[in-house]
């Protein structure tokens, strides 16, 4: 499916006419127009309601445009060891997981939830929720690339982790096994079966393992066509709508005030990322997520380059075949809301691609980018009805799997919104989990 030029959807008609009928008909109104945002909208659509969708910038332009576009069945931030390594990274601001030293509350608390979280206890109660909620959204796209055309082109080749270190191999064994016990499979691989699905990997591979039910996609593309299709079906885009505050009465939200006029909806639905914290604070809320900087290099992808992504395991960088393109991303740099291009982030992720894969790094350059993931202590998003305002849904915090978990969110946002029992339990997945 086509995707449109995202500058133009406002302009539908007389914009300032469109503009208050979407303001004065809108059912439910959407903060965000990322892939969770365009999935909700997508998902209330089908049902028949009237919805409208803002963003304070482009939609999709922001962390759904150059992220991985991995679709991962269990990818947990918060481990077994996480915390230790994250204090020694401390240090190197090169390293994978980077938290940028300062005074900060919010920083001190995540990082106390986060604590908790590593530990293996809580580790196994996330890796199952994090695996349904996955393999019920890996359906979905298998059922939006099949019925609506809305594919990002989407593969399902799973995910290989590659190694070049003998104990980074038996880690990874090791966290094989602990997935292996909650029926994800893996295959672990040797150094010639590695080969022979990557020609192009380094004499220093020390082996691999397959994770055999991942997938991937352009999330660029899936995003546009998403949002696309949406608009076929009634849905109101309005980018570069920028919210300004909230009006709130008798545990409901009244109004919402922007940069193109007030808002007032029956139902609201915050999923505006990183930037759902900050707009949470200004009705009195406290949305658990700090934002994390990634970084994504896009090349031309060299000819005969194989379709399975990759992870570039002690390096913590994927390498995404995206039909004519290969993208490299990684890093998580937990600095506030801090939006400057970091070089020597962007340098140790082209020193991990020449190490592990040295023919990817020579191809034309076509675009270095960086964005801000929501993460949340314990790397499960935030999908619930808000126990303070009757009218507001909260669909955020989904750190690097916002496409993995874009449409199962959005189906069970549109559930909430209808007052349907959710196909998944979503008790675990409350804000009050923090407190």
């Amino acid at each position: 499916m086509p995707s449109l030029n995202v500058s133009q959807w406002p302009v539908r008609g007389n914009p300032l006419k469109d503009h208050q009928a979407a303001r004065d008909s809108s059912e439910i109104l959407i903060i965000g127009g990322g892939v969770i945002g365009i999935c909700c909208a997508y998902y209330l659509a089908l049902q028949g309601r009237k919805v409208t969708v803002i963003d304070k910038g482009e939609l999709g332009a922001a962390c759904s445009y150059g992220n991985a576009g991995l679709i991962s069945i269990s990818m947990p931030l918060a481990a077994p060891g996480a915390i230790s390594k994250a204090l020694k990274w401390m240090a190197n601001p090169e390293s994978p997981f980077y938290i940028k030293p300062r005074v900060s509350l919010e920083l001190l608390s995540w990082i106390w939830c986060f604590q908790q979280a590593c530990r293996e206890k809580l580790m196994r109660k996330t890796i199952p929720l994090l695996r349904d909620l996955s393999r019920a959204s890996l359906v979905l796209h298998e059922e939006l690339a099949a019925k609506e055309g809305v594919s990002g082109s989407y593969t399902q080749s799973g995910l290989l982790m590659v190694f070049r270190s003998r104990q980074g191999l038996e880690a990874g064994i090791h966290e094989a096994k602990l997935f292996n016990e909650y029926a994800i499979q893996t295959d672990v691989l040797d150094v010639e079966a590695v080969r022979g699905m990557v020609p192009a990997a380094s004499p220093s591979i020390t082996g691999g393992i397959h994770y055999q039910e991942d997938g991937h996609l352009d999330p660029n593309q899936f995003v546009q066509a998403l949002a696309s299709l949406a608009i076929q079906k009634g849905v109101n885009v309005f980018p570069r709508t920028e919210v300004l505050g909230f009006e709130t009465s008798d545990r409901k939200v009244t109004a919402v005030r922007t940069t193109r006029g007030d808002f007032g909806p029956g139902q609201v639905v915050l999923a505006a990322g990183a930037w759902s914290s900050s707009l949470a604070k200004d009705l009195r809320l406290n949305v658990h997520i700090q934002p994390a900087k990634g970084y994504s290099i896009t090349v031309r992808r060299p000819l005969g380059w194989p379709s399975i992504p990759l992870m570039l395991s002690e390096a913590k960088v994927a390498v995404t075949p995206m039909q004519e393109k290969l993208r490299f991303a990684g890093t998580l740099e937990l600095a506030g809301m801090e939006f400057s291009f970091n070089q020597r982030r962007i340098s140790a992720i082209l020193r991990a691609v020449r190490e592990y894969v040295p023919e990817a790094r020579e191809n034309e350059l076509i675009e270095i980018w960086r964005g801000l993931r929501p993460c949340t202590p314990d790397s499960l998003p935030i999908i619930e009805q808000s126990k303070s305002y009757e009218n507001l849904i909260i669909a955020t915090g989904h750190g690097m799997l916002g496409v993995s978990l874009g449409p199962i969110t959005g189906k069970l946002v549109s559930q909430i919104a209808s007052g349907e029992v959710p196909d998944i339990n979503l008790s675990a997945l409350t804000t009050a989990r923090f407190q």
